[in-house]
C-alpha cells in the first residue's frame, strides 16, 4: 500500500472538515449538547446510507460495538479538553500523540511497517502539532492537558480497531454508515439523563449550525476510513492530523486566538512531514 495523490488530496481535505467541526464544538456555549447534537444529527444522516448500501459483514460487528464505546469517552474527553483550554492547546496535543501511537501499535495489529522516510515523516508531523499546542502557559491548565492526553490514548485506539474493521468489511462506504447510524446514540441518551430538557431547548435553535458539523464530522472520519483501505492506517492517521493546521488558523480568525512565530514553525514542520509521507 503507498499514499496516491489522490489519496493524500482527499485526507487533507477530510482535515479540513475535522478541524471545522471541532471549532464549531469549540466556539459554541455548551460544549457537551453541541458535541452530543452534532452526533445524533450524524446518526439520522446515516440511516437512509445505510438503507442504501446495506449493512457490513458479521465480522465486522465486534469491531462497530468496540468503537462505538471506545467513542463515548472520546467525546467526554474533547468536550473535558475544550472547557478548560484553548482550540490551539487542545487540539493540537490531541492530534498529535495519537499517529505516533497508532504507528507505533500498526506493526503488531495492522502487520505494517513504515519506509524510514515515512517514520520521518510521521515524526515531523506530529512534532509539529505538538510544536502548534505547547508552550509555557500549557501547564497552567493542568485539566485540559490531562484531558487532551487521555483522548490522544482514546484516539489511537479506535483508529486502530475502524482501521481493522473497515478492512475486514471490504466495503468502506457500508461500514462508515454503519458506525455513524450507531455512533451518536450513548453519548445523546447520557446527555439526556444528565441534562433532561436542557437538551431540547438547545436542539431548537442550534441544529442549523450543528447540522453542518454533522456532515463535516460524517466527511472527515469517512475519508479517512476509506484511505485506510488504501494506504497504512500510520500513514493517514498521521497525514489527517494537518487538521491542526486548520483548526490553529481557525482559532486565529474566528477564535481571536494568536499566532506566534513557533505556531509558524510548528505548520513549517507540519508541511515537511507530509512531503515526508508522500515520498516514503
Amino acid at each position: 500500500m503507498i499514499l496516491s495523490w489522490p489519496v493524500m488530496g482527499a485526507v487533507l481535505f477530510a482535515a479540513l472538515l475535522h478541524a471545522s467541526w471541532n471549532a464549531l464544538v469549540k466556539s459554541s456555549s455548551d460544549k457537551d449538547l453541541d458535541m452530543a447534537l452534532i452526533h445524533l444529527i450524524g446518526s439520522f444522516m446515516a440511516i437512509p446510507l445505510v438503507a442504501w448500501v446495506g449493512l457490513p459483514a458479521a465480522q465486522c460487528w465486534p469491531y462497530l460495538a468496540a468503537s462505538v464505546f471506545i467513542h463515548i469517552g472520546y467525546y467526554l474527553a474533547l468536550t473535558g479538553a475544550y472547557r478548560h483550554g484553548e482550540l490551539g492547546l487542545t487540539y493540537p496535543l490531541m492530534r498529535g500523540v495519537a499517529p505516533l501511537l497508532v504507528a507505533l501499535s500498526a506493526t503488531f495489529t495492522l502487520g505494517e511497517s513504515l519506509s524510514s522516510l515515512a517514520w520521518v515523516g510521521v515524526i515531523g508531523i506530529s512534532g509539529g502539532v505538538l510544536v502548534l499546542g505547547l508552550n509555557r502557559h500549557a501547564f497552567a491548565v493542568p485539566k485540559a492537558l490531562g484531558f487532551a492526553l487521555a483522548n490522544a490514548v482514546i484516539i489511537a485506539t479506535y483508529t486502530v480497531i475502524d482501521g481493522l474493521g473497515v478492512r475486514a468489511s471490504g466495503h468502506a462506504l457500508q461500514y462508515v454508515a454503519t458506525l455513524f447510524m450507531l455512533d451518536g446514540w450513548p453519548f445523546a441518551l447520557l446527555m439526556f439523563a444528565t441534562r433532561g430538557h436542557a437538551v431540547g431547548r438547545y436542539a431548537r435553535h442550534r441544529w442549523p449550525v450543528a447540522s453542518i458539523g454533522a456532515c463535516a464530522s460524517l466527511g472527515s472520519y469517512g475519508i479517512a476510513l476509506w484511505a485506510m483501505t488504501l494506504a497504512p492506517v500510520a500513514t493517514v492517521a498521521a497525514l489527517r492530523e494537518t487538521s491542526v493546521l486548520f483548526a490553529v488558523l481557525m482559532g486565529s480568525w474566528f477564535l481571536r486566538e494568536r499566532f506566534t512565530l513557533r505556531r509558524a514553525v510548528g505548520a513549517c514542520t507540519i508541511l515537511a512531514g507530509v512531503m515526508a509521507l508522500r515520498l516514503g
